[in-house]
C-alpha cells in the first residue's frame, strides 16, 4: 500500500484547507483510514479517522466540529476538510492506513497503522 498525500499550505487563521491522501495498493472493507499531524518538538497525534468501508468516523477533540474526514472509493482517496484553523494546528499532517484493525475499533494510536503517506505541512497564520 502507498499513500500520497497532498493539499497542505499556508492558510490565515479562520480559514480553510482541505488535504487528499490517495491510497494506491489493496485495501480491505475493515480497513482504517486516518490523519495524523506532528508539530515541531511534540509527538505525532491523532486527528481523525475512517473506516475504508461504511461511515463510522472518528475525531480528536481538539478538532471535533471543525475538520470533516470523507472518503471517495471510487478514486481511492480520503480528505480532510479543516474549517476554522487555529494556530495550534499548524503541523505536519500524515495520512496513514490500518489494513486490519481490531474487529469494531478505529484506533488512535500510530502503533497501530501499518503505512504512512509521505506528511504535507499546514500552517496557520494570525
Amino acid at each position: 500500500v502507498q499513500l500520497q498525500a497532498s493539499g497542505g499550505g499556508l492558510v490565515q487563521a479562520g480559514g480553510s484547507l482541505r488535504l487528499s491522501c490517495a491510497a494506491s495498493g489493496r485495501m480491505f472493507s475493515s480497513s482504517v483510514m486516518g490523519w495524523f499531524r506532528q508539530a515541531p518538538g511534540k509527538e505525532r497525534e491523532f486527528v481523525a479517522a475512517i473506516r475504508w468501508i461504511g461511515s463510522r468516523t472518528y475525531y480528536a477533540d481538539s478538532v471535533k466540529g471543525r475538520f470533516t474526514i470523507s472518503r471517495d472509493n471510487a478514486k481511492r482517496t480520503v480528505y480532510l476538510q479543516m474549517n476554522g484553523l487555529k494556530l495550534e494546528d499548524t503541523a505536519v499532517y500524515y495520512c496513514a492506513a490500518d489494513l486490519h484493525p481490531v474487529v469494531g475499533v478505529i484506533s488512535k494510536r500510530a502503533d497501530e497503522y501499518d503505512y504512512w503517506g509521505q506528511g504535507t505541512q499546514v500552517t496557520v497564520s494570525s
